[in-house]
């Protein structure tokens, strides 16, 4: 394999895809029944206890404040893990809670408190500084089986201490995601506790489908549907996956990635019919992993609040194309009106945009608010009450 590698071939050998120059003595297992071991857990002030309000910016302009407020007693659990974030200097990350993993979280989960419990535990994964050395051409430092055996060891623990046969949606991104698809298979699929899984929504990473499953986990086709799966990766409708992009891309097998869009489904479409997000957008950028800073929302607008939120303005469906399968985002452009024609979520190093990460960065943020009520309508059709 090449080492002068592309952004995503890069993350495709970065602990996304196999135990790159795993460590031959392993390290010391974590102990999960230590709270520290946990970004999130219920019922404490947390990562997850993070301000959620949000501008809401229609197309006149005139705005207004939407306030969140976490559920009381939820129902049933959500078990998440984070993509690549740490700043760690090593080629896996230690177990110190930093402003990386309690940023990812505010993007990514904490509105989930609205609608079920949150678990969040900390992984030894593999690092951006492993990411950079990689797309540099120096090898692969990170033990991507060390990162999963964190997260199957915080699971099992999950389910012994605080389980007690609820249900669960299970989440992640990335790298999370990635991980993801290695505890379905091996700790889910086929397994006493697959009964339990409201859904699976495995986002930014390529899932391999097999007659519209992932092993015996079908991809969700509806919104009031439970057991299944719901994957993606995006890319502007304007900008679509690149030869070199590995996002999306057929694997060597034929086997397609899967795609589904949740906001169609909330609309009682197919995925592959175009349909409005519901998207909350960061109005603090995104940190170490990109250079770029978000553009004005609206014009003369000044935001307060963490989040934005610009009905109408985007829309996405799922599209395959040659052997590219995804989540095409249109941004429905107004000139006339004072919002913005464009959004930010793109991976930019330098001055140079990865076209081959598509809205990488955003994923999440385009359909949060959509996934979040898809999670609500999901927990109900599998009986949760």
């Amino acid at each position: 394999m090449k080492r002068t590698l592309t952004g995503l071939a890069a993350m495709a050998v970065l602990g996304l895809a196999g135990a790159a120059n795993a460590q031959t003595v392993a390290p010391a297992p974590n102990d999960y029944g230590k709270p520290e071991s946990w970004l999130c857990l219920p019922g404490r002030a947390d990562a997850c206890a993070v301000d959620q309000t949000t501008t809401i910016v229609p197309a006149d302009g005139k705005t207004s404040v939407e306030t969140f407020k976490a559920a009381a007693a939820p129902a049933y659990d959500c078990f998440y893990v984070y993509p690549t974030v740490s700043t760690d200097p090593g080629g896996n990350s230690d177990m110190t809670i930093d402003e990386a993993e309690r940023r990812v979280v505010e993007q990514q989960l904490a509105r989930f408190a609205s609608t079920c419990r949150v678990f969040a535990p900390m992984y030894r994964q593999v690092t951006l500084a492993a990411l950079r050395a990689v797309m540099l051409g120096q090898g692969a430092p990170g033990n991507a089986a060390l990162a999963y055996g964190d997260v199957r060891d915080a699971w099992i623990w999950y389910l012994q201490n605080e389980n007690k046969g609820r249900a669960v949606i299970l989440m992640g991104h990335s790298q999370g995601a990635r991980v993801l698809q290695g505890l379905l298979a091996n700790e889910v699929d086929g397994k006493p506790v697959q009964k339990q899984m409201i859904a699976a929504y495995i986002i930014g990473m390529n899932t391999p489908v097999e007659g519209g499953n992932y092993g015996s986990i079908p991809l969700c086709d509806k919104a009031d549907q439970a057991g299944c799966l719901v994957t993606y990766v995006s890319f502007r409708e304007a900008s679509p996956p690149p030869p070199v992009s590995r996002f999306g891309r057929t694997d060597a097998e034929g086997r397609r990635a899967g795609c589904v869009n949740p906001a169609a489904l909330l609309a009682g479409k197919a995925s592959a019919d175009e349909a409005p997000l519901q998207a909350y957008l960061s109005a603090k950028g995104f940190g170490a992993v990109s250079g770029a800073t978000p553009k004005p929302f609206a014009k003369d607008l000044t935001v307060s609040t963490p989040f934005v939120s610009m009905p109408g303005l985007l829309s996405a469906k799922c599209v395959a194309q040659g052997d590219f399968t995804y989540l095409s985002v249109k941004v429905n452009a107004d000139p006339a009106d004072p919002r913005t024609d464009e959004i930010s979520g793109d991976v930019v190093v330098g001055p140079i945009t990865l076209k081959d990460w598509g809205l990488h960065l955003i994923d999440v943020n385009l359909q949060m608010g959509d996934l979040v009520a898809l999670a609500g309508r999901q927990a109900k059709a599998y009986g949760v009450k």
